[in-house]
Protein backbone atom coordinates (compact mmCIF):
# COMPACT_ATOMS: atom_id res chain seq x y z
CA UNK A 1 0.00 0.00 0.00
CA UNK A 2 1.40 3.19 -0.50
CA UNK A 3 0.40 4.74 2.66
CA UNK A 4 1.39 2.76 6.00
CA UNK A 5 -1.23 0.79 7.55
CA UNK A 6 -1.64 3.33 10.92
CA UNK A 7 -1.86 6.25 8.23
CA UNK A 8 -5.27 4.55 6.78
CA UNK A 9 -6.54 3.24 9.87
CA UNK A 10 -6.13 6.88 11.49
CA UNK A 11 -8.75 7.87 8.35
CA UNK A 12 -11.43 5.40 9.65
CA UNK A 13 -13.33 6.92 12.92
CA UNK A 14 -15.27 3.98 13.22
CA UNK A 15 -12.16 1.52 13.82
CA UNK A 16 -10.98 3.26 16.71
CA UNK A 17 -13.51 1.69 19.24
CA UNK A 18 -13.64 -1.28 21.59
CA UNK A 19 -15.81 -4.35 21.48
CA UNK A 20 -16.13 -5.11 25.18
CA UNK A 21 -12.23 -4.57 26.24
CA UNK A 22 -11.53 -6.20 22.87
CA UNK A 23 -9.80 -3.47 20.42
CA UNK A 24 -12.53 -3.99 17.07
CA UNK A 25 -11.69 -6.20 14.79
CA UNK A 26 -13.46 -5.77 11.46
CA UNK A 27 -13.49 -8.59 9.15
CA UNK A 28 -17.14 -7.97 7.71
CA UNK A 29 -16.17 -6.01 4.56
CA UNK A 30 -18.18 -7.80 2.12
CA UNK A 31 -20.97 -6.33 3.96
CA UNK A 32 -20.41 -3.46 4.18
CA UNK A 33 -16.74 -1.06 4.50
CA UNK A 34 -16.46 1.73 6.97
CA UNK A 35 -16.59 5.16 5.41
CA UNK A 36 -12.88 7.31 5.95
CA UNK A 37 -13.17 10.76 7.56
CA UNK A 38 -13.22 12.25 3.95
CA UNK A 39 -16.74 10.69 3.16
CA UNK A 40 -18.34 11.63 6.51
CA UNK A 41 -16.78 15.31 5.90
CA UNK A 42 -18.27 15.37 2.24
CA UNK A 43 -21.53 14.34 3.23
CA UNK A 44 -21.32 17.35 6.46
CA UNK A 45 -20.61 19.93 4.04
CA UNK A 46 -22.96 19.20 1.91
CA UNK A 47 -25.59 19.22 4.27
CA UNK A 48 -24.31 22.53 6.34
CA UNK A 49 -23.81 24.35 3.00
CA UNK A 50 -25.36 23.39 0.15
CA UNK A 51 -28.46 21.64 1.12
CA UNK A 52 -31.26 21.32 -1.74
CA UNK A 53 -32.87 19.77 -4.43
CA UNK A 54 -31.40 19.43 -7.81
CA UNK A 55 -31.64 20.84 -10.95
CA UNK A 56 -34.94 22.61 -10.79
CA UNK A 57 -33.49 25.63 -8.48
CA UNK A 58 -32.20 28.73 -9.51
CA UNK A 59 -30.85 29.73 -6.46
CA UNK A 60 -27.59 29.46 -4.94
CA UNK A 61 -27.84 26.59 -2.90
CA UNK A 62 -29.66 24.48 -5.34
CA UNK A 63 -26.82 25.19 -8.12
CA UNK A 64 -24.27 23.98 -5.77
CA UNK A 65 -26.02 20.88 -4.82
CA UNK A 66 -26.86 20.34 -8.71
CA UNK A 67 -23.25 20.94 -9.43
CA UNK A 68 -22.37 18.94 -6.73
CA UNK A 69 -24.51 16.19 -7.71
CA UNK A 70 -23.59 15.71 -11.40
CA UNK A 71 -19.82 16.70 -10.74
CA UNK A 72 -20.66 12.76 -8.88
CA UNK A 73 -21.93 11.04 -11.83
CA UNK A 74 -18.60 12.53 -14.17
CA UNK A 75 -16.30 11.27 -11.21
CA UNK A 76 -18.57 7.38 -11.68
CA UNK A 77 -17.66 7.43 -15.42
CA UNK A 78 -14.10 8.20 -15.01
CA UNK A 79 -14.15 5.52 -12.29
CA UNK A 80 -15.13 2.68 -14.53
CA UNK A 81 -13.89 4.53 -17.45
CA UNK A 82 -17.52 5.19 -19.01
CA UNK A 83 -17.74 6.52 -22.57
CA UNK A 84 -20.39 9.36 -20.98
CA UNK A 85 -21.33 10.72 -17.80
CA UNK A 86 -25.38 10.16 -19.37
CA UNK A 87 -24.56 6.22 -18.66
CA UNK A 88 -24.10 6.79 -15.12
CA UNK A 89 -27.71 6.13 -13.30
CA UNK A 90 -27.60 7.08 -9.96
CA UNK A 91 -29.86 4.30 -7.60
CA UNK A 92 -30.09 3.06 -4.07
CA UNK A 93 -27.05 0.47 -4.31
CA UNK A 94 -26.31 -2.50 -6.86
CA UNK A 95 -29.78 -4.05 -5.98
CA UNK A 96 -31.77 -1.47 -7.24
CA UNK A 97 -29.95 -1.42 -10.37
CA UNK A 98 -29.78 -4.83 -10.79
CA UNK A 99 -33.72 -4.69 -10.86
CA UNK A 100 -33.92 -1.71 -13.17
CA UNK A 101 -32.52 -3.57 -15.96
CA UNK A 102 -34.76 -6.51 -15.07
CA UNK A 103 -37.89 -4.46 -14.95
CA UNK A 104 -37.10 -1.74 -17.56
CA UNK A 105 -35.17 -3.70 -20.14
CA UNK A 106 -36.48 -7.22 -19.13
CA UNK A 107 -39.87 -6.31 -19.76
CA UNK A 108 -39.35 -4.37 -22.88
CA UNK A 109 -37.38 -7.34 -24.80
CA UNK A 110 -38.20 -10.87 -22.82
CA UNK A 111 -40.82 -12.64 -25.18
CA UNK A 112 -41.51 -16.61 -24.40
CA UNK A 113 -38.72 -18.44 -26.35
CA UNK A 114 -35.85 -16.39 -24.62
CA UNK A 115 -33.61 -17.26 -22.16
CA UNK A 116 -31.66 -15.43 -19.69
CA UNK A 117 -28.59 -16.84 -17.92
CA UNK A 118 -26.74 -16.73 -14.71
CA UNK A 119 -24.48 -18.39 -12.76
CA UNK A 120 -24.98 -20.66 -9.63
CA UNK A 121 -22.97 -18.26 -7.79
CA UNK A 122 -25.08 -15.36 -7.88
CA UNK A 123 -26.06 -13.23 -4.98
CA UNK A 124 -29.91 -13.56 -4.64
CA UNK A 125 -29.80 -9.77 -5.92
CA UNK A 126 -28.74 -11.54 -9.23
CA UNK A 127 -30.89 -13.91 -9.58
CA UNK A 128 -34.50 -13.14 -7.90
CA UNK A 129 -35.02 -9.97 -10.42
CA UNK A 130 -34.19 -12.87 -13.38
CA UNK A 131 -36.82 -15.42 -11.53
CA UNK A 132 -39.56 -12.72 -11.58
CA UNK A 133 -39.19 -10.55 -14.91
CA UNK A 134 -38.66 -14.21 -16.70
CA UNK A 135 -41.63 -15.94 -15.08
CA UNK A 136 -43.82 -12.56 -16.04
CA UNK A 137 -42.67 -12.26 -19.82
CA UNK A 138 -42.53 -16.54 -20.33
CA UNK A 139 -38.77 -16.26 -20.76
CA UNK A 140 -36.65 -19.12 -19.05
CA UNK A 141 -33.38 -18.50 -16.67
CA UNK A 142 -30.99 -21.08 -17.24
CA UNK A 143 -28.14 -21.34 -14.88
CA UNK A 144 -23.94 -21.71 -15.48
CA UNK A 145 -22.86 -24.95 -13.06
CA UNK A 146 -20.21 -23.88 -10.97
CA UNK A 147 -17.86 -26.77 -10.57
CA UNK A 148 -15.05 -28.28 -8.71
CA UNK A 149 -13.90 -28.32 -4.80
CA UNK A 150 -11.60 -26.11 -3.41
CA UNK A 151 -8.96 -25.06 -5.36
CA UNK A 152 -11.50 -24.64 -8.67
CA UNK A 153 -15.27 -23.27 -7.80
CA UNK A 154 -15.48 -22.12 -10.45
CA UNK A 155 -18.03 -22.15 -13.97
CA UNK A 156 -18.13 -24.63 -16.11
CA UNK A 157 -17.21 -23.00 -19.11
CA UNK A 158 -17.49 -25.96 -21.41
CA UNK A 159 -21.40 -25.53 -20.16
CA UNK A 160 -20.97 -21.82 -20.37
CA UNK A 161 -20.49 -22.48 -24.30
CA UNK A 162 -23.02 -25.33 -24.63
CA UNK A 163 -25.52 -22.66 -23.06
CA UNK A 164 -24.85 -19.40 -25.13
CA UNK A 165 -27.39 -20.61 -27.78
CA UNK A 166 -29.15 -17.42 -30.42
CA UNK A 167 -31.95 -17.41 -27.47
CA UNK A 168 -29.62 -16.17 -24.74
CA UNK A 169 -30.83 -12.16 -24.41
CA UNK A 170 -28.80 -11.37 -21.46
CA UNK A 171 -26.04 -13.04 -19.30
CA UNK A 172 -26.08 -11.65 -15.93
CA UNK A 173 -22.74 -12.94 -13.73
CA UNK A 174 -20.75 -11.53 -10.90
CA UNK A 175 -17.26 -10.67 -11.01
CA UNK A 176 -16.40 -11.58 -7.32
CA UNK A 177 -18.34 -14.32 -5.86
CA UNK A 178 -19.55 -12.76 -2.41
CA UNK A 179 -19.44 -16.33 -0.32
CA UNK A 180 -16.53 -18.27 -3.00
CA UNK A 181 -14.11 -15.05 -3.00
CA UNK A 182 -13.80 -16.68 -6.74
CA UNK A 183 -12.69 -14.13 -9.29
CA UNK A 184 -14.88 -14.56 -12.32
CA UNK A 185 -12.81 -13.88 -16.10
CA UNK A 186 -15.17 -11.01 -16.80
CA UNK A 187 -13.80 -9.71 -20.24
CA UNK A 188 -13.53 -13.23 -21.98
CA UNK A 189 -17.16 -14.05 -20.39
CA UNK A 190 -18.43 -11.05 -21.70
CA UNK A 191 -16.57 -11.74 -25.14
CA UNK A 192 -17.96 -15.16 -25.31
CA UNK A 193 -21.58 -13.98 -24.30
CA UNK A 194 -21.15 -10.76 -27.28
CA UNK A 195 -20.18 -13.72 -29.70
CA UNK A 196 -23.32 -15.15 -29.47
CA UNK A 197 -25.41 -12.09 -29.93
CA UNK A 198 -25.95 -11.84 -25.92
CA UNK A 199 -25.89 -8.91 -23.51
CA UNK A 200 -23.85 -8.74 -20.48
CA UNK A 201 -24.32 -7.62 -17.34
CA UNK A 202 -22.13 -7.63 -14.70
CA UNK A 203 -22.70 -7.59 -10.62
CA UNK A 204 -19.42 -5.38 -9.49
CA UNK A 205 -20.25 -5.07 -5.83
CA UNK A 206 -17.95 -7.00 -4.64
CA UNK A 207 -14.73 -5.60 -6.98
CA UNK A 208 -15.46 -1.94 -7.75
CA UNK A 209 -13.85 -1.07 -4.24
CA UNK A 210 -10.98 -3.58 -4.76
CA UNK A 211 -9.63 -3.39 -8.23
CA UNK A 212 -9.19 -1.71 -11.69
CA UNK A 213 -12.65 -1.96 -13.28
CA UNK A 214 -12.69 -0.44 -17.07
CA UNK A 215 -16.29 -0.91 -18.65
CA UNK A 216 -15.06 -0.60 -22.07
CA UNK A 217 -12.15 -2.85 -21.90
CA UNK A 218 -14.63 -5.53 -20.01
CA UNK A 219 -16.80 -4.81 -22.45
CA UNK A 220 -20.00 -5.20 -20.65
CA UNK A 221 -23.40 -4.19 -21.77
CA UNK A 222 -24.60 -3.13 -18.10
CA UNK A 223 -22.75 -3.05 -14.57
CA UNK A 224 -24.02 -2.53 -11.40
CA UNK A 225 -22.47 -1.53 -7.84
CA UNK A 226 -22.81 0.33 -4.29
CA UNK A 227 -20.87 2.73 -2.88
CA UNK A 228 -21.17 1.50 0.83
CA UNK A 229 -18.74 -1.34 -0.50
CA UNK A 230 -16.24 1.06 -1.32
CA UNK A 231 -15.54 3.07 1.46
CA UNK A 232 -19.19 5.12 0.63
CA UNK A 233 -22.41 6.14 1.95
CA UNK A 234 -25.09 3.92 2.22
CA UNK A 235 -27.76 4.06 -0.10
CA UNK A 236 -26.34 4.99 -3.17
CA UNK A 237 -25.23 3.11 -6.29
CA UNK A 238 -24.67 3.04 -9.82
CA UNK A 239 -26.39 1.68 -12.81
CA UNK A 240 -23.55 1.91 -15.77
CA UNK A 241 -25.52 0.95 -19.48
CA UNK A 242 -24.19 1.24 -22.88
CA UNK A 243 -25.68 4.76 -24.03
CA UNK A 244 -28.02 3.07 -27.36
CA UNK A 245 -29.40 0.66 -24.83
CA UNK A 246 -30.17 3.02 -22.02
CA UNK A 247 -32.09 5.83 -24.26
CA UNK A 248 -34.18 2.38 -25.88
CA UNK A 249 -35.65 1.23 -22.24
CA UNK A 250 -38.89 2.65 -20.96
CA UNK A 251 -38.49 4.51 -17.45
CA UNK A 252 -39.06 1.94 -14.38
CA UNK A 253 -40.31 4.46 -12.10
CA UNK A 254 -42.31 7.43 -12.67
CA UNK A 255 -42.35 10.81 -11.20
CA UNK A 256 -41.03 14.32 -10.84
CA UNK A 257 -37.71 14.72 -12.67
CA UNK A 258 -38.16 12.13 -15.15
CA UNK A 259 -39.99 13.94 -17.33
CA UNK A 260 -40.35 16.20 -19.88
CA UNK A 261 -44.01 17.04 -20.53
CA UNK A 262 -47.14 15.99 -18.72
CA UNK A 263 -50.76 15.98 -19.57
CA UNK A 264 -53.74 14.84 -17.48
CA UNK A 265 -53.90 11.47 -20.44
CA UNK A 266 -50.18 11.03 -21.10
CA UNK A 267 -46.09 12.20 -20.49
CA UNK A 268 -43.07 12.25 -22.09
CA UNK A 269 -40.17 11.21 -20.97
CA UNK A 270 -36.59 13.01 -21.20
CA UNK A 271 -33.28 11.15 -21.86
CA UNK A 272 -31.07 8.93 -19.83
CA UNK A 273 -29.97 9.48 -16.99
CA UNK A 274 -32.85 11.69 -16.16
CA UNK A 275 -35.30 9.01 -17.12
CA UNK A 276 -34.25 6.48 -14.47
CA UNK A 277 -34.03 8.78 -11.87
CA UNK A 278 -37.18 9.69 -10.51
CA UNK A 279 -38.01 12.21 -7.59
CA UNK A 280 -35.28 13.46 -5.55
CA UNK A 281 -31.89 11.51 -5.56
CA UNK A 282 -29.61 10.85 -2.68
CA UNK A 283 -27.78 13.66 -3.05
CA UNK A 284 -25.48 13.67 -0.13
CA UNK A 285 -25.01 9.86 -1.19
CA UNK A 286 -23.60 11.01 -4.62
CA UNK A 287 -21.23 13.40 -3.21
CA UNK A 288 -20.13 11.20 -0.42
CA UNK A 289 -19.43 8.57 -3.36
CA UNK A 290 -17.22 10.79 -5.30
CA UNK A 291 -15.32 11.49 -1.89
CA UNK A 292 -14.98 7.43 -1.50
CA UNK A 293 -13.76 7.65 -4.93
CA UNK A 294 -11.48 9.93 -5.05
CA UNK A 295 -9.92 8.38 -1.67
CA UNK A 296 -9.44 4.74 -3.18
CA UNK A 297 -8.08 6.30 -6.11
CA UNK A 298 -5.50 7.85 -3.90
CA UNK A 299 -4.53 4.77 -2.52
CA UNK A 300 -4.22 3.29 -5.40
CA UNK A 301 -6.55 0.18 -6.76
CA UNK A 302 -4.24 -1.90 -7.86
CA UNK A 303 -2.66 -1.60 -4.84
CA UNK A 304 -5.66 -2.16 -3.01
CA UNK A 305 -6.33 -5.41 -4.66
CA UNK A 306 -2.53 -6.91 -4.01
CA UNK A 307 -3.10 -5.95 -0.16
CA UNK A 308 -6.32 -7.54 -0.02
CA UNK A 309 -5.22 -10.57 -1.59
CA UNK A 310 -2.23 -10.93 0.72
CA UNK A 311 -4.49 -10.84 3.55
CA UNK A 312 -6.69 -13.63 1.74
CA UNK A 313 -3.50 -15.90 1.08
CA UNK A 314 -2.29 -15.31 4.65
CA UNK A 315 -6.16 -15.91 6.24
CA UNK A 316 -6.17 -18.92 4.12
CA UNK A 317 -2.65 -20.40 4.91
CA UNK A 318 -3.51 -19.79 9.01
CA UNK A 319 -6.70 -21.37 8.43
CA UNK A 320 -6.72 -24.43 6.87
CA UNK A 321 -4.04 -25.64 9.73
CA UNK A 322 -7.56 -25.96 11.56
CA UNK A 323 -9.30 -29.26 12.36
CA UNK A 324 -12.33 -29.98 10.65
CA UNK A 325 -12.41 -27.06 8.41
CA UNK A 326 -13.86 -26.93 4.87
CA UNK A 327 -12.43 -23.29 3.15
CA UNK A 328 -14.88 -22.62 -0.11
CA UNK A 329 -13.49 -21.07 -2.98
CA UNK A 330 -10.00 -21.14 -5.17
CA UNK A 331 -6.61 -21.62 -2.72
CA UNK A 332 -4.75 -19.68 -5.72
CA UNK A 333 -4.61 -16.19 -4.31
CA UNK A 334 -5.08 -14.49 -7.80
CA UNK A 335 -8.31 -16.41 -8.41
CA UNK A 336 -9.98 -14.79 -5.18
CA UNK A 337 -10.85 -11.58 -3.95
CA UNK A 338 -10.36 -10.68 -0.08
CA UNK A 339 -13.23 -13.04 0.88
CA UNK A 340 -12.91 -16.21 2.77
CA UNK A 341 -15.80 -18.51 3.51
CA UNK A 342 -15.29 -21.51 5.73
CA UNK A 343 -16.82 -23.97 8.08
CA UNK A 344 -16.74 -26.24 10.69
CA UNK A 345 -17.80 -30.29 11.11
CA UNK A 346 -18.56 -29.82 14.55
CA UNK A 347 -20.05 -25.78 15.01
CA UNK A 348 -22.54 -23.79 13.48
CA UNK A 349 -21.21 -20.21 12.00
CA UNK A 350 -23.21 -18.47 14.18
CA UNK A 351 -21.85 -19.92 17.24
CA UNK A 352 -18.52 -19.01 15.24
CA UNK A 353 -19.72 -15.22 15.38
CA UNK A 354 -21.12 -14.71 17.97
CA UNK A 355 -17.84 -16.22 20.18
CA UNK A 356 -15.47 -14.05 17.94
CA UNK A 357 -17.68 -11.34 18.38
CA UNK A 358 -16.11 -11.85 22.34
CA UNK A 359 -12.79 -11.29 20.96
CA UNK A 360 -13.66 -8.05 18.97
CA UNK A 361 -14.09 -9.22 15.80
CA UNK A 362 -16.65 -9.01 13.33
CA UNK A 363 -17.78 -11.46 10.81
CA UNK A 364 -20.45 -12.62 8.86
CA UNK A 365 -21.89 -16.22 9.21
CA UNK A 366 -24.81 -17.35 7.50
CA UNK A 367 -25.86 -18.11 3.54
CA UNK A 368 -24.79 -15.11 2.47
CA UNK A 369 -27.96 -14.18 0.48
CA UNK A 370 -26.13 -17.54 -1.80
CA UNK A 371 -28.97 -19.91 -0.56
CA UNK A 372 -29.13 -22.19 -4.09
CA UNK A 373 -25.36 -22.36 -3.65
CA UNK A 374 -24.94 -23.69 -0.09
CA UNK A 375 -27.35 -26.13 -0.59
CA UNK A 376 -25.63 -27.30 -4.04
CA UNK A 377 -22.54 -27.27 -1.41
CA UNK A 378 -24.09 -29.26 1.00
CA UNK A 379 -24.00 -26.28 3.84
CA UNK A 380 -26.53 -25.12 5.64
CA UNK A 381 -24.26 -21.93 6.59
CA UNK A 382 -20.71 -20.48 6.42
CA UNK A 383 -18.58 -18.30 8.33
CA UNK A 384 -17.37 -15.41 6.16
CA UNK A 385 -14.13 -13.02 6.67
CA UNK A 386 -13.50 -10.56 4.66
CA UNK A 387 -10.98 -7.84 4.23
CA UNK A 388 -10.31 -4.46 3.04
CA UNK A 389 -7.43 -1.30 2.91
CA UNK A 390 -7.49 -0.86 6.73
CA UNK A 391 -7.36 -4.55 7.94
CA UNK A 392 -3.65 -5.67 9.24
CA UNK A 393 -1.59 -8.86 9.20
CA UNK A 394 -2.03 -9.08 12.50
CA UNK A 395 -5.49 -8.88 12.95
CA UNK A 396 -5.57 -12.23 10.93
CA UNK A 397 -3.29 -13.44 13.42
CA UNK A 398 -5.98 -12.75 15.96
CA UNK A 399 -8.85 -14.01 14.12
CA UNK A 400 -6.84 -17.66 13.60
CA UNK A 401 -6.33 -17.71 17.34
CA UNK A 402 -9.64 -16.43 18.01
CA UNK A 403 -11.02 -19.82 15.98
CA UNK A 404 -8.39 -22.03 17.82
CA UNK A 405 -9.88 -20.84 21.16
CA UNK A 406 -13.52 -21.76 19.57
CA UNK A 407 -12.40 -24.89 18.63
CA UNK A 408 -11.38 -25.77 22.17
CA UNK A 409 -14.58 -24.82 23.50
CA UNK A 410 -16.90 -26.21 21.74
CA UNK A 411 -14.82 -29.55 21.17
Amino acid sequence: MPDTHARIRHDFPALHQQIGRKPLIYLDNAATTHKPRAVIDALTRYYERDNSNVHRGLHALSMRATDGYEAARARAAAYINAADPAEIIFTRGATESINLVAQSWGAANLRPGDTVLVTEMEHHSNLVPWQLITQRTGATLRLVPVVGENAVHGLDLDALDRLLTPQVKLFAFTHISNTLGTINPAAALCARARAAGALTLIDAAQSIGHEPLDVRALGCDFLAFSGHKMAGPTGIGVLYGRRALLDAMPPWQTGGGMINTVEYTASTWKPAPERFEAGTPDIAGAIGLHAAMDYLDALGRPAIAAHDRALAARCHALLRELPGIRILGPVDPEKRGGTLSFAFERVHAHDIVTFADQDGIALRGGHHCNQPLMKKLGLPSTTRASFYIYNTPEEIDALAASLRRILKFFT
